[in-house]
């Protein structure tokens, strides 16, 4: 095979293996997966996909759970509780929220879609409409509340999984409203404050606002069953030792939903809370994920290849001298530590400001791509003033239409990829917060609106640090080294110096007090790391056998934009 083919197919391996791995793992023991659309109560279209156990069928109705994610994801992020479900001879709907994955816009609406999952659910003909369990994360627990609100009496149970009854999105709880309730609230969750009126996570088994869900004067014993599972007024707390965005990776806070819904539901089918095999998947589609980046960098260079793209190759393939990376002048650690800590300073009030200044709208319609979007055009003015400062390099006007056209073609043929993924095997290129998935048609429209702003930061912050830390024949281990952290540690430090405030003090630390947005950001943040890294790389990658920043900073543009519009919310209607 030719060298330059060999990367790509690599990845296709990966993926391929990564798929099969995901695939088995999400239809053990017989288990069906079907990718519904269904109309709502007022019209929209939503989406679910919906979990089959082998036990289920007209004759012998399976007990059902509808499984719903949090704000900005998507209906896989609760394979987790699908696939363990599932397993004990439940039948899922795990939703689509209105406004995010595959169902209509706007978020927010018609209770979340959580009445029209329900609703869903009781139609099909082979889930015992006398057992059906809620299960919600964050955001998910006021849909399923919602639905709950709507359909009294069309469920027996649920679980909230870092969420809660009340202000600022659900129905107040009562002693007897919703039934059979089991809270999972972790110790080190974000949200306390929101969630429970609670300042610190860990108080929050002292919570007045819980206390008065379950009937009691005092502080709420965690594992202890309140009230009386036949008269649909049992509670209970469980409080695992992790944060908001662990709830739906964590053994431990699957487990207590598995132990609750067999307490409150019959007919499953009777296994251990441990016996979990959920983590193969994620596994399966992280390896999916890197061969996704791989079948990129693969297809770039086979591309490069061909002699329509002559004027971008600087050397013949595999010609690139090792050297000793530049001297590390003082001015070198000063563009570096620029380089790296001015995108996480910025971050916060970024946010703040697009929250604060650009709220949804048709021309601007996902807030919190629009806050990301509001956090690279800040990034792309400072580093315009800046550029002065950096070394001379010539520009190659003749290699832009040259670069256009390869980042389009590299980033479709990855696309192409995840499309046949789904088709053969129902997954996404995912690991816990990092999901890319595949637009539908509405955010296709929704990626040219955030295109250009993204676009144009990765243009002037690719050119500005490869004219900083890129030289000809510089040693490929060092050059990736650089460029990583060059772009990803000031994430790293954010990232790591909340999570060690949170761990030792009990609650993040927030540099703009007037804002609300740091715990939802802080999180979103996470995903900035493992991101950067990947952009880092792709890009360092380009440059070695182009000399230019251009064509990987249009690869990452396009991927960067369908990677956040596909993966977040849409809070208004284009």
């Amino acid at each position: 095979m030719n060298h330059r083919g060999a990367l790509a197919a690599f990845g296709v391996i990966l993926i391929v293996i990564g798929g099969l791995l995901a695939h088995f793992t999400q239809t053990s023991n017989g288990i069906r997966i079907e990718d519904v659309r269904f109309k709502g109560a007022k019209g929209g279209t939503m989406s679910a996909l919906v979990y089959i156990p082998a036990n289920a069928t007209e004759k012998t109705p399976a007990p059902g759970i509808l499984a719903v994610h949090g704000y900005i994801n998507s209906r896989e992020t609760q394979d987790g509780f699908a696939i363990e479900f599932a397993r004990r001879g439940y039948v899922v709907v795990a939703l689509d929220q209105t406004g995010h994955g595959y169902s209509d816009p706007p978020a927010f609406a018609n209770g979340f879609g959580g009445p029209d999952g329900l609703s869903y659910l009781r139609s099909l003909p082979y889930v015992d409409k006398n057992n059906i369990g809620l299960e919600g994360h964050s955001m998910g627990g006021w849909t399923v509340l919602a639905a709950a609100a709507a359909m009294p009496d069309g469920y027996k149970s649920v679980v909230l999984e870092g969420s809660s009854t009340g202000k600022p999105f659900a129905a107040e709880g009562t002693p007897a409203w919703p039934r059979n309730l089991a809270v999972v609230f972790s110790q080190y969750d974000e949200f306390s404050l929101i969630m429970w009126g609670s300042e610190y996570a860990r108080n929050v088994p002292q919570s007045a606002k819980l206390a008065a869900v379950f009937g009691v004067a005092g502080p709420i014993a965690p594992g202890r069953v309140y009230g009386d599972i036949a008269h649909g007024t049992a509670r209970v707390l469980y409080t695992p030792a992790i944060t908001h965005p662990s709830d739906h990776f964590s053994q431990e806070a699957i487990g207590y939903s598995l132990d609750w819904f067999a307490a409150t539901l019959t007919g499953g089918t009777p296994l251990p809370a441990t016996d979990q095999i959920w983590r193969r998947k994620e596994f399966g589609t992280l390896i999916a994920l890197i061969g996704f980046v791989v079948l990129l960098l693969g297809t770039f260079d086979l591309l490069l290849g061909w002699s329509s793209f002559s004027n971008l190759r600087t050397l013949p393939p595999g010609q690139e001298a090792a050297a000793a990376l530049p001297q590390r002048s003082g001015r070198w650690w000063m563009a570096f530590w620029v380089s790296a800590l001015l995108p996480a300073v910025t971050y916060y009030p970024a946010f703040a400001i697009g929250d604060a200044w650009l709220p949804a709208s048709g021309f601007l319609p996902q807030s919190c791509t629009t806050q990301i979007a509001v956090w690279a055009l800040i990034n792309t003015a400072i580093t315009l003033a800046l550029l002065p400062f950096v070394p001379k390099a010539a520009i190659r006007k003749s290699v832009v239409g040259q670069s256009l056209l390869i980042a389009v073609a590299t980033v479709a043929v990855g696309y192409v990829a995840l499309w046949l993924a789904d088709v053969m095997f129902k997954i996404d290129f995912r690991f816990w917060v990092v999901a890319l998935k595949l637009p539908s048609a509405k955010q296709w429209l929704i990626v040219l609106i955030y295109l250009v702003p993204f676009t144009l930061y990765f243009i002037v912050a690719l050119h500005a640090l490869h004219r900083n830390f890129s030289r000809r024949g510089a040693a490929a281990f060092g050059h990736y080294a650089t460029i990583v952290l060059s772009l990803s540690l000031g994430f790293v430090i954010l990232v790591g110096g909340q999570y060690l405030a949170l761990w030792l003090g009990g609650r993040l630390i927030n540099p703009v007090p007037a804002s609300p947005v740091v715990p939802l950001s802080t999180i979103i943040a996470i995903q900035f790391v493992p991101l950067l890294v990947a952009i880092a790389v792709i890009s360092t990658f380009t440059w070695r056998r182009t000399g230019s920043a251009l064509p990987g900073a249009l690869i990452c543009g396009l991927l960067v934009t369908c990677y956040i519009v596909a993966g977040t919310a849409t809070q208004a209607s284009i």
